[in-house]
């Protein structure tokens, strides 16, 4: 009995000394885990409207947001996704756009979350992938040049993905075996625009 009531104890012993280990090790990294998360935001922020100086968060209603989302398409369908946060972009006292982060649901290998920089006459000025894990070789070349940045200059209500060759400013030519990942890319971009123009109260002149 006593054998047992002294395991019970050293065990006891064990679990609260790793429990108060690990409580200081979070404490320790919590800060500098959160500065590094928010400096790599604002350095997607900037990728995607270099004009800006400075990046102010706004609030984001979930609701406002998933009826805004609901308003969004790609090649007829709902699009799946949810604005995670969004920012106006300011250049001194000027207000020259915003970003939205949005996260698409329908990659082939899971969630996609990219930033959208959207200028003030809703010109979309560009995206930054911040998370994606598709086929190496195939979906992963969203994150190239070739692809992402179709969309950099663009206006456009809502943006399609085509196989065959962009035939105007609202169409993105698809990654070659990759179409699901064009699409889930795309569709996120749309439900950022969505959102500008249903929340932000922007409008695009196409």
């Amino acid at each position: 009995m006593n054998k047992i009531m002294k395991n019970t104890l050293i065990l006891t012993a064990i679990t609260l000394v790793s429990g108060l280990l690990l409580g200081i090790v979070y404490e320790v990294t919590k800060e500098p885990i959160a500065a590094s998360q928010e400096a790599a935001k604002q350095e997607a922020y900037r990728q995607v409207l270099p004009e800006a100086d400075a990046f102010e968060p706004m609030t984001v209603d979930v609701n406002e947001a998933a009826a805004a989302v609901e308003q969004a398409t790609i090649g007829g369908a709902a699009v799946n996704a949810v604005i995670d946060e969004a920012a106006k972009a300011l250049s001194g006292s000027e207000e020259i756009g915003y970003v939205v982060t949005v996260t698409d649901k329908e990659g082939y290998g899971g969630n996609i979350q990219i930033s959208v920089g959207i200028l003030s006459d809703g010109t979309l000025n560009g995206i930054s992938i911040l998370s994606i894990s598709e086929t190496a070789g195939l979906g992963m070349n969203a994150q190239e040049p070739e692809f992402y940045e179709q969309f950099s200059g663009k206006q456009a209500a809502q943006f399609e993905v085509t196989k065959n060759g962009a035939a105007s400013d609202s169409e993105i030519d698809a990654i070659s075996g990759a179409t699901i990942t064009s699409k889930a890319v795309t569709g996120g971009v749309n439900a950022a625009l969505a959102y500008y123009q249903n929340v932000l109260g922007g409008s695009v002149n196409e």
